[in-house]
């Protein structure tokens, strides 16, 4: 890895130069990768294995853990389903003393899939019941955080506070992150890769230092960002968000949108998800090849028209749907809130709102829900324009200042409009 500052600047955005292919190139090999092949031969050895077994009940687990790894490793929908049905049948099937692995399986399974309310429903169910406590409440904190419902996630880590234990550390990082406290973040966050590192538990380390490098790069601090995301992939070269984190170095710290778009082609190859369309998107606007801009946002919203996806990408679809179909993102933004009330999809409801003229109605959302209650600067940007269209100009020339400091984390495009407040 090199750093060489670069004294150019394009619309007002300094790039500096971060990334080297020859770092990363072999990893961008677009054959069948290893850990794929892996558990394919795992899936059909514990396929093999639920035929043949009059319960099953053994099977289940092991096999619902290959699909929701299938569905990290490809982005395949279908893989996340096939775990919930097997799951379901582990939770209806097993004895009361096994239940609780099941059940927490299942919550995880909902969590990806955004079914937020039904993981804390069955987590809170599984916990009166016999289960493992710890990992049930590690679990509801979870919950706690993505439903908004702060002071209990609060009272949980409290409950579960032990600086030796790993699972504690992630979390307790994650709500530091939470209240704004970044350098407090990563400093968990780099005990936790202390604890990884100590145990040599590769999937420890592996998502241990993917997560380092987003918070290295929430920091600023891109250099030691990337160095992560290459650790990382000498532990698992085929490990699509790593790769999806150095393009958006390669993006946004170094304003190379053709190398960026290079490295999530590759990725795309063997790694379905339908927001890859939208970097694809972000990149070819800065390259100001609007045509093809557009062509991807319209195969997102085909693509999570097509598949069954749920609430996964609401959020997605009210920042575009506020630029196109004002009404329909500000009907989507009113059914996000009742799924997970957030300082985040308060935001969203906020920009849907002024979107549809209620500029006033917009600053009323913003100061009860979400002033001082989050500090992602998307969010932030979003009261910056209502604060804007409601002429509370030192609102935003004090959010402007802060977002200033967050041209990585946002990328070169929002920062212009950031610029122009």
């Amino acid at each position: 890895m090199f750093v060489l500052l670069v004294w150019g600047c394009k619309e007002d955005h300094t790039f500096i130069k971060i990334t080297n292919p020859q770092d990363y190139n072999a990893y961008l090999v677009t054959t069948r990768t290893p850990s794929l092949h892996e558990l394919m031969a795992e899936k059909q050895f514990w396929s093999n294995r639920l035929a043949i077994d009059t319960s099953g009940v053994g099977e289940i687990g092991p096999l619902a853990s290959v699909y929701d790894r299938l569905y990290t490793e490809t982005g395949k929908i279908e893989y996340l389903r096939n775990a919930e049905r097997l799951l379901q049948k582990g939770v209806s099937i097993a004895a009361a003393n096994y239940k609780d692995g099941f059940e927490r399986g299942l919550a995880h399974n909902y969590i990806s899939q955004h079914r937020f309310r039904e993981a804390g429903e069955l987590l809170k169910k599984s916990f009166e019941g016999i289960s493992s406590k710890r990992q049930t409440q590690l679990m509801l904190f979870d919950v706690a955080m993505e439903l908004g419902d702060y002071d209990v996630a609060y009272q949980y880590l409290t409950d579960l506070k032990d600086m030796t234990d790993y699972n504690y550390l992630i979390r307790i990082s994650k709500w530091s992150d939470h209240i704004g406290d970044l350098e407090n973040a990563i400093h968990f966050m780099e005990m936790a890769k202390e604890k990884a590192e100590a145990r040599d538990s590769k999937p420890l380390k592996i998502w241990t230092y993917s997560n380092l490098a987003d918070y290295y790069g929430h920091a600023g601090r891109i250099e030691e960002s990337y160095d992560q995301y290459l650790s990382t992939l000498e532990l698992q070269p085929d490990n699509a968000y790593v790769k999806r984190g150095i393009a958006w170095i390669t993006f946004s710290a170094e304003g190379n949108a053709e190398e960026a778009l290079r490295i999530i082609d590759s990725v795309m190859k063997v790694h379905q998800l339908p927001d890859y369309h939208l970097l694809r998107s972000e990149f070819y606007h800065f390259q100001n090849n609007l045509i093809e801009s557009e062509k991807e946002i319209n195969r997102f919203i085909d693509l999570v028209k097509e598949g069954d996806y749920g609430a996964m990408y609401n959020t997605y679809l009210i920042n575009i749907y506020a630029e196109r179909d004002p009404e329909m993102a500000l009907e989507l933004a009113e059914t996000e809130i009742v799924n997970r009330a957030t300082p985040e999809t308060y935001q969203l409801l906020a920009y849907a709102q002024l979107q549809n003229g209620q500029k006033e109605k917009a600053l009323h959302t913003i100061e009860l829900f979400v002033e001082g209650k989050t500090f992602e600067p998307k969010a932030l940007f979003h009261c910056a324009l209502i604060y804007k269209a409601n002429g509370k100009r030192k609102m935003v020339k004090e959010l402007k200042s802060e977002l200033l400091k967050a041209k990585f984390e946002v990328g070169p495009l929002t920062y212009r409009k950031i610029q122009s407040l």
